[in-house]
């Protein structure tokens, strides 16, 4: 069933679960079940730890260190869920261990540490950057502001400052590409990952930015929209890890197929359909996606070229692949769109020291299709996390 607006203007989330015929009951246990996997165990699927008395971390169980990509999912896992203490315990850990004061890169986040807080690197990764200014705004909303760190809606602001504006003064650079107002997939360099494009982010960033930075983030929506047309093969729906600004592969390493980063491009795509409705190309493009996954089994999910040809490295993340096939069907008009929401549903959270990828794309796919990844905009405070499909 298609609304005719996006849930930014409509206050309506679909709820897919629902649709394709599980009651109420089962998918608000379902919600839960997952978080309390994810987030208080059992040790083969959880995979945040509290630490201290006020602070905690997702880790990355793969590589064992914590990154700003996971961390930020979870703040936007916990505020979207009215989790407040968990949501300061991460931000806490984040800020106290991530944020970086000094150097070319102050003002943005190291994206690695380990698991002491001492960083494995001094270089920020943007995916982290958007997703930590976005769960800020949307904690601001929700929760109200604190004194800092915990002063929300300022540290979103800020941080968007810096990512548009490092470098003006000669010291660093920015996280989007000024002129043709892309994001880059680390600050100094000059090309992208598609699945960092979230134009349903920018589009909330012209809203709730500094006032000066709006105009902005409102032609940032509008580029990365049109950057995921080329960056997406046509027949395929397929994306690239990542690509010049153009839209065509970058190989570097094999950066150029389908395959860890590119899964997040279907959910971005979902979730923007659903919000905004702004680019009806969603619909045809998550059509391909799952078309093309349809008759291929998890388990012999591989490593692709744009067109298709599978290669012979098996997926890393099986579950996160068809989890974010799943987010599609919030924008899908195919004959998929059903079955990749079933296959979510019958497939359990992932084990093992690869879960932790798997699994925050996971959760999101079982917020999302819930009804339950939404805007929280600044009237949301009493926003009701309970009910599947309404304002």
């Amino acid at each position: 069933m298609k609304k005719t607006s996006g849930a930014f203007d409509s206050g309506y989330y679909r709820n897919v679960f629902k649709e394709i015929g599980f009651s109420e009951e089962e998918i608000a246990a379902r919600v839960e079940d997952t978080w309390t996997k994810l987030f208080e165990g059992p040790e083969e699927t959880r995979i945040y730890y509290e630490a201290g008395d006020d602070m905690g971390y997702l880790v990355d169980t793969g590589n064992l260190d914590v990154r700003t990509e996971g961390m930020s999912y979870g703040m936007m896992m916990a505020v979207q869920l009215d989790r407040k203490e968990v949501f300061d315990r991460i931000w806490k850990w984040t800020y106290t261990y991530m944020f970086m004061t000094e150097g070319e890169n102050a003002g943005y986040f190291a994206w690695s540490c380990n698991l002491d807080g001492s960083r494995r690197s001094n270089g920020p990764a943007p995916d982290g950057e958007e997703y930590f200014a976005l769960a800020l705004l949307f904690a601001s909303h929700r929760w109200g502001d604190g004194s800092a760190p915990f002063d929300y809606g300022k540290q979103a602001r800020d941080l968007l400052r810096t990512c548009l504006h490092k470098g003006e003064d000669g010291i660093g650079q920015p996280m989007w590409n000024p002129d043709n107002k892309l994001i880059k997939f680390i600050p100094n360099c000059d090309f992208s990952d598609p699945s960092y494009h979230l134009p349903h982010f920018y589009e909330l960033f012209a809203l709730w930015a500094y006032p000066e930075d709006r105009p902005f983030w409102k032609e940032a929506a509008a580029a990365s929209r049109a950057y995921l047309h080329t960056a997406c093969h046509p027949v395929t729906g397929l994306a690239p890890e990542y690509a010049y600004y153009d839209g065509t592969p970058n190989d570097t390493k094999g950066y150029g197929k389908f395959f860890s980063d590119a899964y997040r491009v279907a959910a971005n795509i979902g979730l923007d359909y659903e919000w905004f409705r702004a680019d009806e190309w969603q619909v045809e493009e998550a059509d391909r996606i799952q078309a093309f996954f349809a008759d291929i089994e998890p388990e012999d999910y591989r490593r692709y070229t744009l067109d298709g040809e599978p290669l012979e490295e098996k997926s890393l993340h099986p579950v996160g692949l068809l989890a974010t096939n799943a987010i599609a069907s919030l924008a899908a008009a195919g004959p998929h769109a059903a079955d990749a929401a079933k296959l979510l549903w019958n497939t359990p959270v992932r084990t093992g020291s690869r879960r932790y990828y798997d699994n925050c794309l996971y959760m999101f796919a079982i917020l999302a299709l819930s009804g339950r990844y939404r805007i929280i905009k600044p009237s949301d405070a009493e926003l009701d996390v309970d009910s599947g499909a309404s304002k």
